[in-house]
């Protein structure tokens, strides 16, 4: 097994600590894993991406250009980063603030919105935690266990009463998750 993943949006979507908590999951479970992070110079509000590797063998590069799954929770992070993903790869997106929408047809492409439920159960600090919920259940890559194994791992000790928020919030994107056919 070998899932290259992308995930993108703006800085403080908790995009780089939805990589960070997928690459410890996968610590947990023997994986082998990459993390490799790109943002620019203001991390909230600007862009941020993150390439997440898990794989059962060695990990030859973290730089790709095609990806098995591409997350994008704003537009230009769409703009920029469909035309990556591989053929017959996954494309999971929050629709909130989207002018255009995906539009291939030789990929699966999926629907979470994550805003809408985050902003309804009062969520917000979890908003990447129903998009992980989402992908996971899509792509089962790791176990929801490990997941929380790695929430303990990554986030500082003073926001360790947010797990249980997070670990509902989880379940919700995997509730909530969509098959989306443009």
């Amino acid at each position: 097994m070998k899932e290259e993943i992308l995930i993108s949006g703006f800085g403080g979507q908790g995009v780089l600590s939805m990589g960070k908590i997928l690459v410890y999951s996968g610590l947990m479970q023997g994986k082998e894993v990459s993390w490799l992070p790109s943002y620019g110079p203001e991390q909230r509000g600007g862009t941020a991406n993150v390439t997440v590797i898990l794989s059962d063998e060695k990990i030859s590069s973290p730089i790709l250009t095609k990806y098995d799954t591409v997350i994008v929770l704003n537009q230009p992070s769409l703009d920029k980063f469909e035309s990556r993903v591989k053929p017959g790869g996954t494309l999971i997106f929050d629709s909130n603030g989207f002018k255009n929408f995906p539009t291939r047809t030789d990929i699966n492409i999926y629907k979470v919105d994550a805003t809408e439920h985050a902003c309804k159960f009062d969520m917000l600090k979890t908003l990447n935690m129903i998009i992980l919920g989402g992908f996971l259940q899509i792509r089962p890559i790791v176990k929801i266990e490990n997941v929380l194994k790695g929430l303990k791992k990554s986030l500082p000790k003073r926001h360790h009463h947010l797990i249980p928020m997070n670990e509902k919030s989880i379940l919700i994107g995997m509730e909530i998750v969509e098959k989306y056919n443009p």
